[in-house]
């Protein structure tokens, strides 16, 4: 029952005078309730506290010159029930809404989705610096080391790096890098396990941790969709026939903080434990956080006779089957442009 009605049924038995009282009243509150709460103004936010009242918020919305007749708001939600359905976090106000229909976004609890992306290939230190640079989480890793943050992700012991799955994470008001972490976490764990169940045989990874890391370096070497499991297939064949994958993006991790945004022949002689131009095999972490599309390649590489691949400068890779094209191609395309080759 509206409370519009509940308000007409309460005319009846009253005298004259008191019938037209009652009548105008009803038309008032009729008139305020078909009144959006602030015309055109720009879309409102307010926060309602836990415990908060509609007395609260009628307070609040006429302070802040939104709305009239705040008793009508009480009235409203003590008839309606909704009064005691109250649900607390960060409301929208869009232009055009009425006092009843916000009531029923607070009693509803239709609290502002914020959102955040974790970006693919981002590092791990890349993801806790957005986290901190977002004031709508509320931090809570200042200090905060990545061993004590695995081990409360129930993870103790395992690196970090690559664990937390790229994707946009829809969150509301108080919720914490801790909490986003947590989703991300687990959102890795079970895509990752699902890619490895649907792996194809004779695969020279021995574990779904292997197939993380070479996805995190397939993700770190190309941003061109149709080229993931053509180099998943190249690194797939060298690691086969015992060649070093010879991948840039490894080095550049490996670097860490000496990384000026150039690679030169020293730093691909200068052996550290992900330099695979000195070390044979796998990087011994990820070096990234990998999308789906490049967990799907690391676990299902193109077939082929490509072993070498080079960049054209334009985001994509010209492939190469024999050291001599190999080398043709990178007289072509990395001649002028800077030291180093993939």
């Amino acid at each position: 029952m509206t409370v519009g009605r509940i308000l007409l049924w309460g005319l009846a038995g009253l005298t004259a005078v008191g019938m037209l009282a009652a009548l105008l009243l009803y038309l008032d509150y009729q008139r305020w309730a078909a009144a959006p709460l602030h015309g055109d103004a720009e879309p409102h936010t307010f926060v309602l506290e836990r415990g908060a009242t509609m007395r609260t918020v009628a307070n609040h919305l006429e302070h802040e010159g939104l709305l009239e007749r705040p008793l009508y708001l009480r009235l409203h939600g003590r008839l309606s029930g909704e009064a005691e359905r109250l649900q607390s976090g960060e409301y929208r106000i869009p232009s055009g809404m009425t006092a009843p229909e916000l009531v029923t976004r607070l009693a509803r609890g239709r609290v502002v989705q914020h959102r955040f992306t974790i970006v693919e290939g981002w590092t791990f230190q890349q993801l806790l610096a957005a986290l901190e640079a977002d004031p709508r989480i509320v931090d809570t890793l200042d200090g905060v080391d990545a061993e004590t943050i695995m081990a409360e992700l129930g993870s103790e012991g395992e690196h970090p790096e690559g664990w937390f799955y790229p994707e946009t994470y829809s969150f509301t008001r108080g919720t914490t890098d801790r909490d986003i972490l947590r989703r991300s976490h687990r959102a890795m764990q079970e895509r990752l396990e699902a890619v490895w169940a649907q792996r194809v045989e004779d695969l020279p990874l021995e574990s779904a941790y292997e197939a993380l890391i070479l996805a995190s370096i397939i993700e770190r070497e190309t941003g061109a969709a149709h080229e993931r499991r053509e180099i998943a297939g190249v690194f797939k064949r060298r690691l086969e026939q015992g060649m070093r994958l010879q991948t840039d993006p490894t080095v550049i991790y490996g670097m860490g903080d000496d990384y000026d945004g150039r690679i030169r022949t020293r730093d691909l002689r200068t052996d550290t434990p992900y330099n695979t131009y000195t070390r044979h095999g796998l990087t011994p972490t990820p070096i990234a956080m990998p999308g789906g599309a490049a967990l799907e390649a690391a676990v299902d590489p193109k077939p082929g006779e490509y072993l070498y691949f080079v960049s054209r400068g334009d985001g994509t890779h010209q492939f190469s089957r024999t050291l001599e094209e190999h080398n043709a191609a990178v007289r072509r395309y990395i001649l002028g442009q800077g030291d180093g080759e993939e």
